[in-house]
């Protein structure tokens, strides 16, 4: 699949994504706009029950309106403690108008509230392990002039901490802990980011469908 245009919109006005996916996106020669570079556009109530939905919600939208390609992703982060929660509601967890600090606190003190809130035992020095967790990440990108779409879903596997560390990344980054690097999410570097998020798993699996568009000029 060639893109009909050589950029994409990000559907997306958070400039954390943006630039995570502008880092994943160069090496293939497209270069990335996202919301916040255009105006008038339609609202978008993300009404499924799954990430996957969501993206597909979100991109059919986008790209009906601009008619350019248009990738979207829903993700969030499950939490095997609060039995998957918050998922799809990660970003308003707290409410629609919640800030990151606001949806962080709330999901400690959902966690501490939980008897299963006691220590983790894992191999090696780390800091307290709350509960087991998952970073998910939905992708949908769909050109409407080729009439094509690619769909991609991956995850990372990690714990929630019990106190934030790093101040690189965004949401729950701080407090989404990899044992393997001994590092949260907002401690990693762009290049450990991008080698094992779940935002960048899921956009290779179809990153590997595009022709570098350079070379087709």
């Amino acid at each position: 699949m060639l893109l009909q245009s050589n950029f994409v919109v990000i559907a997306t006005r958070n400039e954390g994504k943006v630039r995570e996916f502008a880092k994943l996106f160069g090496p293939k020669g497209y270069k990335v706009r996202s919301l916040s570079d255009y105006s008038d556009l339609p609202e978008i109530v993300e009404s499924g029950v799954t990430f996957a939905e969501n993206a597909r919600i979100k991109a059919q939208i986008i790209s009906a309106h601009l008619h350019v390609p248009v990738l979207a992703d829903d993700s969030g982060l499950c939490v095997s403690g609060l039995d998957g929660a918050p998922g799809v509601y990660s970003a308003r967890f707290a409410g629609e108008d919640a800030t990151d600090a606001d949806n962080n606190a709330k999901l400690l003190q959902a966690l501490i509230d939980q008897a299963s809130s006691k220590e983790l035992a894992v191999d090696g020095n780390h800091p307290k392990l709350l509960s087991e967790a998952a970073f998910v990440c939905a992708l949908a990108l769909i050109d409407p002039v080729a009439n094509e779409i690619i769909e991609a879903e991956d995850h990372c596997d990690g714990y929630i901490i019990s106190e934030a560390r790093g101040e690189s990344g965004f949401g729950y980054d701080p407090f989404f802990y990899i044992p393997e690097l001994g590092k949260t999410m907002a401690e990693m570097t762009v290049e450990e980011k991008n080698e094992m998020s779940h935002r960048a798993k899921a956009l290779r699996k179809f990153l590997d469908r595009l022709p570098n568009e350079t070379a087709e000029k």
